[in-house]
């Protein structure tokens, strides 16, 4: 149950706030898939160092963009 407004015009996050918020909290579970994805991807294709680094940021950034970009949408949707 929401708490009642108070007197003092105490208002919540603005709507830019709760996408902006949604994009981070999106794009930070996404990097941690990417991680562990690429890094299962990487290694299966007989990556090692160097290749198997960069193969697993491609993975993170791409991870993490594509769920932020869901989760900021889906955020949107909710204002």
């Amino acid at each position: 149950m929401p708490a009642p407004p108070s007197a003092y015009g105490q208002h919540g996050p603005s709507c830019f706030n709760k996408i902006k918020t949604g994009f981070m909290m999106g794009f930070c579970v996404g990097l941690g898939a990417g991680a562990i994805f690429g890094g299962f991807g990487g290694l299966r294709m007989g990556f090692r160092g160097a290749e198997l680094i960069g193969q697993v940021g491609k993975a993170m950034i791409q991870g993490g963009g594509t769920f932020g970009t869901f989760m900021a949408i889906g955020s949107g949707i909710r204002c």
